[in-house]
């Protein structure tokens, strides 16, 4: 295997002071003590995760982003595959990204040109592709892309949780912006974590870009609605209501700022009906907030 320290940085030609490639050093380090173990059948099905992925790539700058994420991935077995739904793919029909695609979707923009020559060469995911397809109803249609990468809201956490890209990682699209369907859809993908699939589910919990100021960047100030969302979310979630989560559109406070487009939230939705119980209390593994936007992140059993 690769380490990933070498793999970082013969693609990116990452600084040595960058906080990313004192990140990689530390899972080096870890790695050579502890190798991660992967999963076994003997270790039940992996939880479902919803993480909040960070602007662009900001996470790869920030310490407070970095170790927590890692060690999120190390308390788990390391998976058989992975499979993301992420907010920055929404397409109906319902569909998969290529197995092994040729590049990365780089979508963000005004950052380090260095941030769009980073790399995230997985195993190829055909045979994870193969099984998701034949977990959809025959009235399903999955379109099956040959070239589509992944998007930063699966490969930026990722390469961050898992940087020795030695995991299969493919993307399925979000279809529709109804909880009732995505929770349904998470149901469906939830024998895979009986397999050792990490079925993850990728947004924000909140993404009010257009409402934040200056001082939401320089300060980290966090809006009234930014606050207020997070913490009904977190009620909503340590009580299991999923019902009122589905709502929130207008249960929530801090509606529609905290959410002026919703495809940041909806991924919860395809995380909590792959739970064996999606109204059972979650885990939050990480919480706190980014320029101002709440980054709860959890796990469901």
């Amino acid at each position: 295997m690769t380490s990933p320290s070498a793999t970082a940085v013969a693609d990116a030609r990452i600084p040595a002071a960058h906080p990313f490639a004192a990140h990689l050093r530390r899972v080096a380090a870890r790695e050579a003590e502890s190798p991660h173990r992967p999963w076994t059948p003997e270790d039940g099905p992996l939880p479902s995760l919803y993480l909040s992925h960070g602007g662009g790539p900001m996470p790869f700058q920030r310490p407070d982003w970095l170790d927590p994420l890692h060690h999120w991935a190390r308390a788990l077995p390391r998976p058989t595959a992975i499979l993301v739904v992420s907010a920055h793919w929404e397409s109906a029909p319902l569909s998969v990204s290529a197995g092994r695609p040729d590049e990365l979707v780089y979508d963000f923009g005004g950052f380090d040109p260095m941030y769009s020559a980073f790399r995230y060469d997985t195993p190829d995911a055909g045979r994870l592709a193969r099984q998701v397809v034949g977990l959809m109803p025959d009235t399903t249609q999955v379109h099956q892309h040959t070239r589509r990468g992944l998007d930063h809201g699966a490969w930026v956490p990722l390469k961050i949780m898992y940087p020795a890209a030695d995991v299969p990682v493919l993307q399925l699209s979000l279809p529709t912006e109804d909880p009732d369907q995505l929770l349904a859809l998470g149901a469906r993908l939830r024998p895979l974590r009986e397999q050792g699939v990490l079925v993850v589910g990728s947004g924000h919990m909140t993404h009010g870009l257009p409402f934040l100021s200056r001082e939401n960047f320089t300060e980290n100030r966090v809006p009234g609605w930014s606050a207020d969302f997070d913490a009904w979310a977190a009620d909503a979630l340590a009580r299991g209501a999923v019902d009122e989560l589905a709502r929130f559109r207008t249960a929530a406070p801090g509606m529609p700022y905290a959410h002026p487009t919703v495809e940041h939230f909806t991924p919860l939705f395809v995380t909590l009906g792959a739970a064996a119980d999606p109204t059972a209390p979650v885990v939050t593994t990480l919480d706190g907030y980014d320029i101002g936007l709440a980054r709860r992140s959890f796990q469901a059993g």
